[in-house]
């Protein structure tokens, strides 16, 4: 079986309002990827798009964008989750032999919908949406608290991750401007407003307008259009059970068992020794050290004391993850796309030495309910 590489991407740059539509922002990430591999438009033979029919507010939400997504005159479908997962459906069409180059985008404007409002719809429709008193806000309130009351991590800890994230996306130019902040201090994040107890606004991904684009191929097709290509390695997803109080908040299982499958198939036995970055779509800063510790990065609570910077023992979300920019249904696409020009060695200001491996994840669902894990390598850096 061939490998698949990666061979283009493109992310238009976050905004909180964007000042243009998302049909436009769909064409700019998905011409912008074809251009970035040297393509035409006729060389597309499949697009999959990451978009949700509650965040658009109709039914097949995809049929308003297939021509500007690339679907015009070529296979194309969508999934109602994360453009991580998205791109799982790209990479077994172009593994079942019928496509040589596939577009996988995903984004959406959620200053044009009541994000949290279509995300009661994951409650449950008899005890929970009726009260809303179980929101993805509140959910995260008691996945803080259950980790640092089962580890012992303080809020301190936690807002330790949103300084180091917040600087990072200061060195990103296509992260959310208000999430660059290069001179963020622990007590902004701890003094920041109250979302849910524990967790601050600064704490929290805030979800803006964004799309991305990229695109793979098969080995022999991938190295005819360039001579980097970053090729998946490995792939693992799960999921948890649907009730919160069905699961153990401090941890991840999911996230686990997507990295015990992606890591099989990459042949990785020590994550933390062989893994130079991870790129984790992380909803609020407290997941970011969950999903470090369930994927082997780190040891059970101990994630807070990892050296995780730039030039760190390993660099995790050295764009600024998440918390420098959440555009739904985008994010898990964004941090494949980070990681990848990592090992390309494309992330200008924000460019760790010497990758070889990394790892992005995607998520979906209240406390990362759903997750999805790639390990890529490759691409010359």
């Amino acid at each position: 079986m061939e490998k698949v590489g990666i061979v283009g991407y493109y992310q238009v740059k976050l905004a909180s309002d964007a000042n243009y539509g998302r049909y436009e922002m769909i064409f700019e990430a998905v011409r912008g990827a074809i251009d970035h591999a040297g393509l035409k438009k006729k060389d597309i033979t499949t697009v999959i798009s990451a978009t949700n029919d509650y965040y658009d507010g109709r039914t097949i939400s995809n049929c308003f964008t297939v021509e500007v997504g690339g679907g015009y005159m070529a296979d194309e479908s969508k999934v109602e989750m994360d453009g991580a997962h998205a791109m799982l459906y790209g990479l077994m069409r172009i593994l079942s032999g019928n496509h040589k180059l596939a577009v996988i985008w995903a984004g959406s404007m959620p200053s044009c919908f009541p994000y949290h409002s279509a995300r009661l719809y994951e409650t449950d429709p008899t005890w929970e949406r009726p009260s809303a008193l179980v929101t993805d806000i509140s959910a995260g309130g008691f996945q803080m608290r259950a980790y640092m009351e089962k580890y012992g991590v303080s809020a301190e800890d936690i807002a330790k991750v949103v300084v180091k994230n917040k600087k990072n996306a200061a060195k990103n130019s296509l992260a959310l401007p208000e999430a660059q902040m290069a001179d963020i201090t622990l007590s902004d994040v701890l003094n920041s407003e109250i979302f849910a107890d524990p967790v601050t606004e600064l704490m929290y991904a805030q979800p803006c307008d964004g799309v991305a684009a990229l695109l793979l191929a098969p080995e022999h097709h991938a190295l005819k259009i360039t001579d980097k290509p970053v090729w998946i390695t490995g792939v693992g997803w799960n999921q948890d059970p649907y009730y919160l109080g069905d699961r153990d908040l401090s941890r991840n299982k999911s996230m686990e068992l997507a990295g015990k499958m992606a890591y099989d198939a990459a042949s990785i036995k020590d994550p933390a020794n062989e893994i130079d970055v991870a790129e984790l779509s992380e909803a609020f800063a407290h997941e970011e050290l969950i999903f470090a510790e369930a994927l082997g990065l780190a040891e059970a609570g101990k994630a807070s004391t990892l050296n995780s910077g730039i030039d760190g023992d390993i660099a995790i979300n050295p764009s600024g993850g998440a918390l420098g920019g959440n555009p739904p249904c985008a994010t898990g696409l964004i941090r494949i796309i980070e990681a990848v020009k990592q090992l390309q060695g494309e992330a200008n200001g924000y460019q760790v030495k010497n990758v070889k491996k990394a790892i992005a994840s995607g998520q979906i669902g209240m406390c990362a309910q759903n997750n999805i894990l790639y390990v890529l390598e490759g691409g010359g850096n």
